[in-house]
């Protein structure tokens, strides 16, 4: 009984216009960072420094008048999006497609898709929980570079075996999110998650968008492990990481404008989820 409460308050809140809205807002804050760090790639391809992730494209934004504004939209746009994720995990994915999302009224189903479904949302709401947390920080004037907190965090599992196993489970979690990544751009099963079909524009989009980020992230997890391997925390910086790796590789700098365009071409298929993403 609690939990067809529970699941109807979801279901309610889900069909509020405006709570939709400010989720699909969270889509147009990840392609503005997404854009932002494809533009810090191209700054690191052609000498300059920064960091090629989440915070330094937050720390770009803080360090613009009226950034701090601008960061606690953005900090209120992931949260919402976080929101939603979770009311997908609870009454099913696309609760605002329909009254009642894609499950039963009781919220259970044996369905292996659907516990996947799931698991993606919670596994999306924590990340965009994590967002949220990250640019409340950068607003606020104590955000801090990811990839030396990876770094710090990683030295301090490596000082026992069983830190070294999370992180090698941390990585290869990383790899499979990648590759799925890969898999859906490549599959184009992105389409499945919009409301059109309109493919000339904004399959290419999400083809190369998708394979891109998933390379991206695939490369990163790959660092994770390799930084146990070696016993070298200094690899474990995620994203950011893996971007200069690829820099230091045979023909670096074009590989790095090639993930430049790439990561771009995701903060526009972002725009398009805005649009288009079934909610």
């Amino acid at each position: 009984m609690a939990g067809n409460r529970s699941t109807g308050a979801v279901d309610r809140a889900t069909d509020s216009t405006a709570f939709e809205r400010a989720a699909r807002a969270g889509h147009v804050v990840s392609g503005v960072v997404h854009l932002l760090i494809a533009y810090l790639i191209v700054r690191i391809a052609v000498g300059s420094s920064g960091n090629a992730d989440q915070s330094g494209a937050l720390s770009e934004v803080a360090s613009k008048p009226g950034g701090a504004v601008a960061l606690w939209v953005a900090a209120a746009a992931f949260l919402a999006m976080a929101l939603w994720r979770l009311a997908e995990m609870v009454v099913g994915q696309h609760p605002g497609e329909s009254s009642g999302g894609t499950d039963s009224a009781d919220g259970e189903s044996g369905d292996e898709s659907d516990w996947f479904d799931r698991g993606k949302a919670l596994g999306l709401a924590v990340v965009y929980i994590g967002f949220a947390i990250t640019a409340v920080q950068f607003a606020r004037g104590s955000g801090k570079s990811s990839g030396e907190q990876n770094a710090g965090l990683s030295a301090r599992l490596m000082e026992s075996g069983l830190g070294k196993a999370v992180l090698v489970v941390v990585g290869l979690v990383i790899v499979a999110v990648g590759v799925y990544h890969v898999y859906k751009g490549a599959s184009k099963n992105f389409m499945d998650d919009l409301k059109t079909n309109d493919s000339k524009v904004i399959e290419p989009l999400g083809i190369v968008g998708y394979i891109a980020k998933g390379i991206v992230l695939a490369g990163a997890g790959i660092l994770v492990i390799v930084a146990v391997w070696t016993a070298d925390p200094s690899k474990a910086t995620g994203i950011d990481g893996a971007v200069k790796t690829l820099g230091d590789a045979p023909f670096g700098k074009i590989l790095l404008f090639l993930a430049a365009i790439g990561i771009a071409v995701y903060g526009l298929y972002c725009f398009v989820m805005a649009r288009f993403a079934k909610m």
